[in-house]
């Protein structure tokens, strides 16, 4: 059985610059295109059929839009929205609220719901194919059970890790869309709209420099426009150009590449420590006394994207772009040993 993953959460002041920043309709979200067009058909179908709309899982790394679109949907459908949490819902009575609840052709969302407990994930299944829910009153011979009928719904599940779902949880889902990371340009749009949203006088250049330094992350650029806003405000005359957005930047930390504290603390780790590699996950957590899963999901997705590390069978080992980010020499040695790349010997 994998470990239960803890993954850090966004805090509350983020969830609340999120929701202000966030588009209401599809056709104000930018980037994830084709996933767009695909939840835009589907809309429509369900607005001619007059069905629910079909359930949806979407997986990706963390602030590529899941909630957004989950958000998103309700508006275009003129619907409500219930949110919950896998973590939330330790038991099948935590759940049973959000399904009686639920309105006709409403939507539950239900984030990391890979983090779902066995129980409830079979309690949710009639649930989600038959619209009722079987309960259990009494105990022993006297138990008998209650098949109750719902409304019929949407659920949208948001996972981080779609492979720990199990088989007949992720065969539920009629929809099942991956998000992909940003391009600089889809990233520099989203920065300039959410600027005008927040009445910010922003350059294009400034608008490039921070997508540039946001890790292909929506959430991130719009942490990194917040920051830039308020470094403007306070060091110069709150225009955000090139200049203000580098020097709030670098001030912050990020580097041109877009690599905070903690990525270059990994790669200093990997390579000062553990000689660039092989070594597992775990032991790099151990050392830099950070969860395991901090590492694997929020700090190695970007990583691995820009080909700063790779994972072998023997563990993560550093690429020698990583080796030249930090300013060292190349370990020739690991990287032929382990056949991952063409090394000519000296």
């Amino acid at each position: 059985m994998p470990r239960d993953p803890i993954v850090t959460s966004p805090t509350v002041d983020e969830r609340q610059r999120d929701a202000a920043l966030r588009p209401r309709l599809l056709r104000e979200v930018i980037g994830q295109r084709e996933v767009a067009r695909r939840l835009q058909i589907a809309v429509n179908a369900a607005r001619k059929l007059r069905e629910p709309l079909a359930h949806i899982l979407f997986d990706g790394p963390p602030g590529l839009g899941k909630t957004t679109f989950a958000t998103v949907l309700p508006n275009e459908l003129g619907t409500s929205l219930q949110i919950t949490s896998g973590p939330a819902l330790s038991k099948p009575a935590d759940l049973l609220p959000f399904l009686t609840n639920a309105e006709e052709g409403s939507i539950l969302f239900i984030d990391e719901i890979h983090r779902m407990p066995r129980a409830v994930e079979e309690f949710i299944y009639p649930a989600m194919e038959d619209f009722r829910v079987d309960i259990v009153l009494g105990e022993g011979v006297n138990a008998r059970t209650i098949s109750l009928t719902l409304k019929r719904f949407t659920l949208i599940g948001a996972t981080t890790r779609s492979g720990l779902l199990s088989g007949p949880m992720r065969d539920r889902f009629k929809m099942h869309e991956h998000l992909e990371f940003y391009s600089v340009e889809d990233l520099a749009t989203i920065i300039r709209v959410n600027a005008g949203k927040l009445q910010t006088d922003l350059t294009e250049d400034a608008s490039y420099e921070l997508a540039q330094r946001s890790r292909g992350t929506p959430r991130i650029a719009n942490a990194r426009l917040w920051w830039a806003r308020n470094f403007a405000a306070s060091e110069a005359d709150g225009r955000i150009t090139a200049d203000v957005a580098r020097a709030a930047l670098d001030m912050a930390g990020v580097d041109r590449a877009g690599l905070d504290k903690q990525d270059r603390r990994y790669l200093d780790t990997l390579i000062d420590v553990f000689d660039g590699g092989p070594t597992g996950v775990e032991a790099l957590a151990a050392t830099m006394n950070l969860p395991t899963d901090t590492l694997s999901d929020e700090v190695e997705p970007y990583l691995l994207r820009e080909q700063y590390i790779i994972r072998s069978p023997r563990g993560r080992v550093a690429t020698p772009r990583a080796y030249e980010l930090v300013g060292k020499p190349v370990k020739k040695t690991s990287l032929r040993d382990l056949n991952l790349f063409d090394v000519p010997d000296e």
